[in-house]
């Protein structure tokens, strides 16, 4: 019996490690892609703010053009 136990140890150990080893691997997937969308939001707020101050540059140009 002790070498059926010893081979079901070593299965159960190699399964755990797996298991590990795929949790790991998704929490640093899940890790990047928080970074990802965090770095794509401040590159959309960036781009949005861009052109916010673009068109009311272009507004006051306009008003002071036409004689404001």
């Amino acid at each position: 019996y002790y070498l059926q136990y010893e081979v079901f140890q070593m299965i159960l150990d190699a399964r755990a490690s797996e298991h590990s080893a795929r949790m790991v691997a998704m929490k640093n997937a899940t890790d990047n892609a928080n970074q990802f969308i965090k770095d794509l939001t401040l590159e959309y707020n960036k781009m949005r703010q861009a052109s916010i101050t673009t068109e009311l540059l272009e507004i006051a140009t306009a008003q002071m053009a036409v004689g404001g």
